[in-house]
């Protein structure tokens, strides 16, 4: 018996980013290319790139979520999309302000981090030094 719908549940670490039901088909980006995803499609794994997800909802219009690099898991009739981060939008105009602000702030946050852990590297090393020598 043929499936009609795929169940779309987004993934990020710190949570659930979304569960769509009555899924009618998905548009991924891998490191070969876009693919697609039907009901009736094989089960597969494939490696995701940043990128725009598409799915449509049947007789819905499209809806993009940008996404991070990550993984994607087709089982049956359930996909599951793994995730670093993920931005919604209504449009694809939206989307694109969206991704701008989230991804930017990240950056930044992610800078702030990694000069924090550089300082507390370079005092763990001077320290063992430090330690060694005495």
């Amino acid at each position: 018996m043929p499936l009609l719908h795929l169940q779309l549940k987004i993934l990020l670490p710190s949570g659930i980013f979304g569960e769509i039901a009555k899924v009618a088909r998905i548009i991924a980006e891998a490191r070969g290319g876009s693919f697609g995803i039907l009901p009736n499609r094989l089960d597969c794994v494939a490696a995701l790139k940043p990128g725009i997800l598409t799915y449509a909802i049947e007789g819905g219009s499209d809806v993009y979520v940008a996404i991070d690099e990550g993984v994607l898991v087709k089982t049956g009739a359930e996909v599951l999309v793994s995730v670093r981060h993920a931005v919604g939008g209504a449009d694809l105009g939206q989307l694109r302000q969206a991704v701008e602000r989230e991804f930017l702030t990240l950056d930044d946050r992610e800078k702030t981090v990694r000069t924090t852990l550089a300082k507390l590297e370079s005092g763990l090393i001077r320290r063992f030094a430090e330690f060694h020598h005495a």
